[in-house]
Parts: C-alpha cells; sequence; structure tokens
C-alpha cells in the first residue's frame, strides 16, 4: 500500500499537501528537509500558507512556505522557499519548468547570496515560467528554491536576507500571517 503514484516520465510522485500558517508548527516537527524561514522577518512581509511532499508515515521530503509583502520597486511580491531533496520536483513545479530538478547551475557567478542557518549560500537564477523568476542553490544537503511573482521581485534577494531552519528551534518563532497565499501549486 502507498500513497505515491508513478509518472511514466519523473517516476515516483509523493502526495502535495497545502496548509494555512497554523500548521507549521506540525511540519517542522514532520520534515527530514529544512523548513526555511525568513528570519528575521522581512519588514512588511507575512506567511500565508505552508506545503509539503510526503504522507504521515514518513517525514516530508520537500517544503515550501509561502510568503507575501512589498516588491522593492512597488506593488506586492510573493516569494516561494522550497526545499526538497533532489528528485523530488516541488521546486521545478511552483517555478514553472518541467523537469524535477533545476539541472546544471553553476557555471557562471550567482546573481544572489542569502544566509542560511549562518551559511552564505550562493543562489542561481533557474529557468522558470514568465510570470515569475526562480533562483536555486544548495543548503543542508538539499535544494533550496526561491521562487518571486512579479520578475521584479527579484530584488528582494539583494537585501540581506537570512534564512532559519525552522526545525532547529524549540519554540516557533514569531512570524506574521497574512491572507492565505494564491501561489501555492
Amino acid at each position: 500500500m502507498s500513497s505515491h503514484w508513478t509518472c511514466p516520465v519523473h517516476g515516483a510522485v509523493q502526495p502535495w499537501h497545502a496548509g494555512r500558517p497554523e500548521t507549521l508548527a506540525q511540519l517542522r516537527t514532520h520534515a527530514r528537509v529544512p523548513v526555511w524561514a525568513p528570519y528575521p522577518p522581512l519588514p512588511g512581509w507575512t506567511l500565508g500558507g505552508v506545503g509539503w511532499c510526503g504522507d504521515e508515515r514518513a517525514p516530508a521530503s520537500a517544503t515550501l512556505l509561502a510568503l507575501a509583502g512589498p516588491s522593492p520597486l512597488g506593488g506586492p511580491a510573493d516569494l516561494l522557499l522550497v526545499a526538497e531533496e533532489p528528485g523530488t520536483g516541488l521546486g521545478a513545479r511552483v517555478a514553472g519548468i518541467p523537469d524535477v530538478d533545476p539541472g546544471d547551475l553553476t557555471t557562471g557567478a550567482p546573481e544572489a547570496k542569502i544566509l542560511a542557518a549562518g551559511h552564505p549560500t550562493p543562489l542561481w537564477r533557474s529557468s522558470s515560467a514568465e510570470d515569475r523568476c526562480a533562483f536555486v542553490g544548495e543548503a543542508r544537503g538539499v535544494w533550496l528554491w526561491a521562487v518571486l511573482w512579479p520578475p521584479a521581485a527579484e530584488l528582494v534577494l539583494m537585501e540581506h536576507v537570512s534564512l532559519r531552519d525552522l526545525r532547529d528551534d524549540e519554540a516557533l518563532p514569531e512570524l506574521p500571517h497574512g491572507a492565505p497565499s494564491p501561489r501555492l501549486p
């Protein structure tokens, strides 16, 4: 018995679950990959949802946090942070590409750098659908995706962004909750 299904092109596909911000406490105790959140929170940004790949019998192999806030050039922006084991495909799905992994991105200099759990982490631009931009790197041995809407919101990554793995905290840090994100896949 399995809740996974098999895609003839990509292989085993794990079930996807989306939840409201209130499910974050449960997710961080049931994930085998990081649950990345900007901390301190980005000014004016709110948490609009969480998601994960997996089922109740095994820890989540991919996690997602959906955030919304002001774009540096004005107007609203959305940011989805995904941590996933290679071959899962959630980050690629959020980026709007048909593959499961980003492919070889490290041929040039990274286009963004953030701190992930206190470590400088380079991010390279990935292919994405036209209505968004995607960056990907590696942190704690798994893919770290940052997907932003609209594409001009990529300037958010030029600010000092520090990510914290919420699994490391005994108490859940205070993250402001906002409206449910329309960007959850």
